[in-house]
């Protein structure tokens, strides 16, 4: 099992990823414009964590993968980045119920990953026919590039993973990148192993609230150098996983490269939101008349639950059609909900979306 030395770098990593969650945490967006992100996000992961395995779909081919249809005969590429597609929803719903690291989520994941591929290839690893060697290979020279332990040291070694996550005061953040780790140098699949590291970490980091929103793309940090992205999770150890991958030396040249990939990526996530929100606010007050914009200011200004529009027209000293005319606009346009009683609108409120941006509201229109 790998193991972590908290060096003044992890810690500063970790420190630095921290302060980025808070931004991200602080800016609200629309659920409209938080779906939006997220599903792109989401077709992002999908690409670049395929392309580390070598699918040569382009970033373009894939998203156009992930929106066809789900009944269409698909080729493997396609097939490879539809369904790390359908993983993330999947482990996007099992994260709203937070639920436990174990072998069948490990087993579930997996399953996803290598939907449509031979029944061998789903499932723990076996033995192998006599005379062949299980190990990972180079795509070009044919050598054995890492020897993984034998398929029959495997379900005890995750069960030593699972028994970690579950019971480990490490920082998540750690413990994500000891789940990447330790699941890629395992081995426990025939196929699918790096696609199921990578969705597990990321299940990690979102069920201990470093999600991020659900927003930007942590593989695509891992697919923009990806020999620097193999070479880190190697670390310079010996092909066979005896021979010290089982435990590293020098553990922190991952845990460092894992931190460091995770701060840029939450980096980028704290631009997309804060861009997000300015372009949907600015976009939201552009539809609004002068008047329009005024009422809002005005019923911001008012710091009440609900408002009727016969009080609003006393205030301001215009026409009750008037007021309501105003308030269908914000409504319209996502600033004021109308509050129903019997089919019929008897007060409005503020929208949550223009209570947690007041303040931005308040200087876009000033």
């Amino acid at each position: 099992m790998i193991k972590v030395r908290l060096t003044n770098e992890i810690l500063k990593y970790i420190s630095d990823i921290d302060k980025n969650r808070y931004t991200v945490s602080s800016v609200k967006l629309s659920k409209a414009a938080a779906n939006r992100l997220r599903k792109n996000s989401k077709k992002k992961s999908s690409f670049a964590s395929t392309k580390i395995e070598g699918n040569p779909l382009t970033e373009k081919q894939a998203d156009e993968v992930i929106d066809g249809d789900e009944r269409k005969h698909y080729l493997k590429p396609e097939q490879e980045v539809r369904n790390y597609f359908l993983a993330l929803n999947y482990l996007e719903e099992k994260a709203l119920t937070c639920e436990k690291f174990s072998k069948e989520l490990i087993l579930a994941v997996q399953k996803y990953v290598v939907k449509g591929a031979s029944k061998e290839k789903i499932g723990l690893r076996g033995p192998m026919p006599p005379g062949v060697l299980f190990a990972v290979y180079d795509s070009v020279s044919g050598k054995a590039e890492y020897i993984p332990p034998e398929y029959s040291d495997v379900p005890a070694l995750l069960d030593e993973l699972v028994d970690y996550v579950n019971t480990t005061d490490d920082h998540p953040l750690i413990v994500a990148a000891v789940v990447h780790y330790q699941l890629v140098t395992i081995h426990p699949f025939e196929d699918g192993n790096g696609r199921t590291a990578r969705l597990l970490s990321g299940y990690i980091m979102d069920i201990n609230g470093y999600a991020f929103n659900g927003i930007g793309s942590l593989e695509e940090y891992f697919a923009y150098d990806i020999d620097e992205y193999y070479d880190s999770i190697q670390m310079g150890l010996p092909q066979l996983y005896y021979s010290g991958r089982n435990n590293p030396p020098h553990p922190e040249i991952w845990f460092n490269y894992f931190l460091r990939m995770v701060l840029l990526y939450s980096g980028r996530v704290c631009e997309l939101s804060e861009a997000s929100k300015s372009e949907e606010l600015e976009g939201s007050l552009s539809y609004l008349k002068g008047k329009e914009k005024e009422l809002l200011l005005h019923l911001i200004s008012l710091r009440k639950r609900e408002f009727t529009p016969i009080e609003i027209s006393k205030n301001l000293g215009v026409t009750n059609k008037t007021v309501i005319n105003r308030l269908a606009a914000l409504v319209k346009n996502g600033f004021v909900v109308p509050n129903m009683v019997n089919e019929r609108i008897r007060t409005y409120g503020l929208s949550d979306f223009t209570k947690q941006n007041e303040k931005d509201i308040k200087e876009l229109i000033g």
